[in-house]
């Protein structure tokens, strides 16, 4: 397409305050400056942390205006910038055609097919960083504008990844959601105290102080410890290591957020909760008990191991060092591990199911729950055929009708509660991994059973978002025909249908993923089991009752001829 044949103006869904969505059929289509290419929307997937921005808009973490990362007389040339209270066009689960570029870009061509790894971390807000869907518009519109200086990172690496001619538009989409899902199995743990950070050690009384050494890296020692200590012995355990030593009187007197190592001798609630708030954003809290137990229920910030990467470890007896050795490598599955994903019927719970069924772990068995019996007999009839192909023993179950009474290895968490998180400790198997998945607000803190958690070496972790290796990982599956991800997709709609879409997210109306097409204007929300009401010759092309590339390319073609008519 030629810039002559472009059309003035397009079809958007545009975010202008908290909660206020509109259908703009009059949006400019912007031409690209030297540095900028303009791209054709293909597909776009409806994901529910566009509810998060849709919420609380301007104050959204990735609303904010960018910082660091770019000029301002860079970023004020860019008209899809769109920070703080300027509407915003939301949508980053996508695929785009490039159509026009500027002179002057240089790692991107005319016809190119992209997806676009859609967190710009490079580019810092005061509280996260630049996002496409969010302070740069994003892709429910028909055409987008992106600037070549704002989608290549620093190191050079492109947010814009090239797709596979074969793929549907709403495969290559879907590679996006599904990346977080793979982000939260193969991010790498810190499995040792973090060389050159700050350190913080804390000692009861009659604690003694041992094995720090032992949790050091290879790399290197902290740079620096704190000590808070009740006898000479654990002052001078402290002195050994061979770092610079500073003595706190109180933990009160100490910053929050200002480590990113405490190791507390202890086993006293009161302090653990003052030391919750000391963590740093990916600091590792090892709670070395030393033989006593705590008791009671401690409050932990379940939000911040998601949100801000927090972790905590522990050991029921004297070596800290032990606590670093109940980290794993990875968040991934392990050979034998019996699986219970909470919220499985959800769309991504049902990502979830279907990603660990085609794992290709060794006898491995998965158990999904949720309270909707009709989400549940979906994702039991798209995980079925993985299953059988797989030798996955799979079932799943409604809890309030039949509550499980066994324990698990692994826990995949999609509900956003911490009493959630606080049940999975409680029905684990020794070294079980907790992945909580769903995105718990990151004030909220939840009283947990920190002694189970110690004594049965468990680790809960969290994830937010994915990386572009992520993506390459999850596309190089899709293209390879290891994991079709149109095995999420519930439901299709162009752009008359797209604020319904957002609000059946918003009500969890629908179990699995919905896909817009930006580029059918009149066509509205539709079910794939309604197909056959409104496109009879799609629903024909379904592949066994599940969308494919042909049922999209005849939609598309009778879209676009009823767009003409």
């Amino acid at each position: 397409m030629t810039q002559a044949a472009l059309p003035e103006f397009q079809h958007a869904v545009q975010l202008v305050g908290p909660g206020e969505l509109k259908l703009n059929n009059s949006k400019p289509i912007h031409k690209p400056g030297p540095h900028q290419m303009l791209a054709k929307v293909e597909a776009v997937g409806l994901c529910f942390s566009d509810l998060k921005l849709l919420g609380q808009f301007s104050e959204h973490a990735r609303k904010g205006p960018v910082i660091t990362g770019l000029a301002n007389e860079i970023l004020d040339s860019i008209p899809s910038y769109a920070p703080g209270d300027k509407p915003t066009v939301p949508g980053h689960e996508v695929v785009l055609r490039i159509i026009e570029i500027g002179d002057k870009v240089k790692d991107h061509k005319v016809g190119e097919r992209v997806l676009v790894q859609a967190d710009w971390r490079n580019l810092k807000t005061a509280k996260s960083n630049g996002a496409f869907g969010y302070n740069f518009e994003g892709a429910l519109q028909e055409y987008v504008l992106l600037d070549e200086r704002v989608v290549i990172d620093p190191e050079g690496e492109r947010y814009l990844l090239p797709v596979a001619e074969h793929l549907g538009a709403s495969q290559a989409a879907l590679v996006e959601p599904w990346a977080c899902v793979e982000d939260s199995y193969v991010t790498r743990e810190r499995q040792t105290i973090l060389p050159g950070g700050r350190l913080l050690v804390v000692a009861d009384e009659g604690h003694v102080v041992e094995g720090i050494e032992g949790g050091f890296s290879k790399d290197g020692k902290s740079a620096s410890v704190s000590v808070i200590y009740k006898n000479s012995d654990q002052l001078e355990a402290a002195n050994k290591l061979g770092i610079q030593v500073s003595e706190v009187a109180s933990i009160t007197d100490l910053a929050d957020e200002s480590f990113d190592d405490i190791i507390y001798f202890g086993a006293d609630k009161k302090t653990l909760e003052v030391l919750n708030d000391k963590l740093a954003p990916y600091a590792i809290m090892n709670v070395v008990k030393g033989g006593k137990n705590i008791g009671e229920l401690v409050s932990v910030g379940v939000g911040r191991v998601h949100y801000a990467m927090t972790r905590w470890v522990g050991t029921p007896g004297n070596n800290a060092a032990d606590g670093y050795k109940c980290i794993p490598a990875t968040g991934e599955l392990r050979d034998g591990d019996s699986i219970l994903v909470i919220g499985a019927g959800g769309p991504m719970g049902q990502m979830h199911v279907i990603r660990n069924i085609c794992s290709g772990r060794k006898e491995i068995t998965l158990v999904g729950t949720d309270f909707d019996d009709p989400r549940l007999k979906s994702i039991g009839d798209k995980a079925r055929p993985f299953a059988d192909a797989n030798k996955v023993a799979v079932r799943m179950v409604n809890p309030s009708k039949n509550p499980l009474e066994e324990t698990f290895s692994y826990f995949a968490i999609m509900a956003p509660v911490g009493a959630v998180v606080a049940q999975s400790i409680l029905d684990s198997k020794p070294g079980a991994i907790i992945n909580i998945f769903a995105g718990i607000p990151i004030p909220v803190k939840h009283d947990l059973e920190l002694d189970v958690y110690i004594d049965r070496g468990l680790f809960m972790f969290g994830t937010s978002g994915s990386t572009i290796e992520d993506m390459k990982i999850l596309l190089g599956k899709v293209t390879s025909g290891q994991l079709n991800t149109n095995s999420s997709v519930d439901a299709i709609s162009g752009m008359a249908g797209a604020i319904d879409g957002i609000r059946a997210v918003e009500n969890r109306t629908m179990a699995g993923k919905i896909i817009v097409y930006p580029m059918l204007p009149d066509v509205p929300l539709i079910p794939l089991e309604d197909l056959g009401k409104h496109f009879p010759s799609v629903a024909a092309k379904l592949e066994n009752g599940q969308w494919c590339r042909e049922a999209e390319e005849e939609l598309i073609r009778v879209g676009t001829v009823a767009k003409a008519g």
